[in-house]
Parts: structure tokens; C-alpha cells; sequence
């Protein structure tokens, strides 16, 4: 890097004691050469992928709508990457994508993290949404600008479905508020459309992502975001023993399509 700085005569990065950042001159050079650095490695991906043989069929999972809608357009970057493996996608229930993973219905997957299963293998997150609360349009909440984690023990909150890890659950209906305040349990629920139903029937609150908004607008539920909890992240999952250069492959490919999103 000196070696580099001597040619362009003068400093790219701003070093201290205790940080290295880029300079002005530095942040300019990083700019204009990015694109150029990214094309050059979309062909040696295509070079090792035709060295490796990339071909054939993948099989894509996704659960929930904005998940499908980053399904496709990462099938999109992959197949420009690699145009002689075909993938084929398949809608899944969160309930239900462990055993679909498990019994090799699907070779890769995107869903809602966490994923924490010995024999599975996380991988990047590809996009996080803010988390919300669903609340019947009559609910004290639902003229709020926000809520708080406090606020869950004010309400019944329901349950994801019963068949979902515990881990996975508690992420998204926890006992107790951050101060140690219980949450009243509501019914556990199979699917999106049942919770929202009941919901809406003020039978129980629900935690939610931001996606709800767009893509399950109903007139009798109100979606108000936390002030105080952190992003649900979505990302890819594949069984470790599956982890072929297909899914390695189509990883990338999804990884890059994230950073133009």
C-alpha cells in the first residue's frame, strides 16, 4: 500500500495511533476503481464456475412474500452468472422449511433468522426489516407513532406455531418484557393469515416484520413499529452436508445482488 502512495504521491489512508481511514484521495481512488474491480470478479466467477462445472438444477426455498421478491431477483444475478444451472423455486411456511431442508425437497433457503439447527449451516443475511406490532384497529395502540418492548405486557400476545423451534419462538413472542414484566401467552397460530384473523378480531397482539405492511394490509389490523427492537434479518440456510458449489454458487450470486439493492 506505501508502495501505491508513493506512485500516486500522496497519503490514501488518514492513520493515527488508534484508527486507519481512508483519505479523501483515498475515497476517490476506492470510487472510481469499485466498478471496475467488480466486473473483473464477476468474470473470474464466471471462469471458476465454468472450470467447476457449474450446472444443472438448485432448488430455492423461500417463506414470506419479501423473501420470495429477493428470491427472485438473486435467481435473476445467479443465472446471469451461471446460465447452464436452472433453479427452481419453491414457497415455503416457516413452520414447515426445516423438515423441507431435511429431507432435501430444497437445497437452499431463504428465511427469517435465527436459525441455530446442528446440521444446518447459516449464511449471509440478505436484507432486515424493522419489527411491528399488529394490533386490532380498535386497540388503544393503534393510533400510537411507536411502541416498546414494555408495551407487550400491556396486551395477550399470540404464538407462532407450535412446531417452530423454541429459540425461534421466543425471538418472536417472548415471556417476559426487557425489565422482567410477564407477557400474557396468546393462542399459538399455523400461518400468517390466521394470526392476522385473529388479530383482527382483538383475540391477541402480534409481532410482526415491516413486510406486513405492504403485503397484508387488511382494514381491521394496525401495524405500529417498535421503538426499541432490533431488525428481524433474513438470510440463506442450506443443510452443511448439502453445501455444493451450486449453493455456494448461488450464495454469492445473492450476496452481490444484496449490496445493488
Amino acid at each position: 500500500m506505501q508502495k501505491l502512495e508513493r506512485r500516486i504521491g500522496a497519503p490514501l489512508f488518514e492513520r493515527t495511533s488508534r484508527r486507519v481511514a481512508l483519505a479523501s484521495i483515498g475515497r476517490r481512488l476506492y470510487d472510481d476503481l469499485a466498478p471496475a474491480h467488480a466486473q473483473i470478479q464477476v468474470g473470474l466467477d464466471r471462469a471458476i464456475a465454468a472450470a467447476r462445472g457449474i450446472s444443472g438444477l438448485l432448488h430455492l426455498g423461500f417463506a414470506g412474500a419479501a423473501a420470495g421478491q429477493v428470491a427472485l431477483e438473486a435467481v435473476t444475478a445467479f443465472r446471469g452468472r451461471h446460465p447452464d444451472c436452472q433453479v427452481r423455486l419453491h414457497e415455503l411456511h416457516m413452520s414447515d422449511f426445516l423438515q423441507r431442508l431435511r429431507t432435501e425437497e430444497v437445497d437452499v433457503a431463504i428465511v427469517c433468522f435465527p436459525v441455530r439447527e446442528p446440521d444446518l449451516t447459516t449464511g449471509p443475511v440478505l436484507f432486515t426489516e424493522q419489527r411491528m406490532l399488529a394490533v386490532n384497529a380498535g386497540h388503544p395502540f393503534s393510533g400510537r407513532a411507536s411502541v416498546s418492548l414494555e408495551d407487550l405486557a400491556r396486551g395477550v400476545l399470540l404464538q407462532p406455531p407450535t412446531s417452530l423451534p423454541a429459540y425461534w419462538r421466543l425471538d418472536r413472542a417472548p415471556q417476559t418484557t426487557p425489565s422482567g414484566k410477564p407477557i400474557r401467552q396468546g393462542q399459538a397460530t399455523e400461518t400468517v393469515q390466521e394470526a392476522l384473523a385473529l388479530v383482527g378480531a382483538g383475540a391477541g397482539m402480534l409481532v410482526v416484520g415491516a413486510q406486513a405492511v405492504r403485503y397484508y394490509a387488511r382494514p381491521d389490523v394496525v401495524y405500529v413499529p417498535f421503538d426499541d427492537a432490533p431488525p428481524f434479518e433474513w438470510g440463506l440456510v442450506w443443510r452443511t452436508t448439502g453445501a455444493t458449489t451450486r449453493v455456494s454458487a448461488f450464495a454469492q450470486a445473492a450476496v452481490h445482488e444484496k449490496t445493488a439493492l
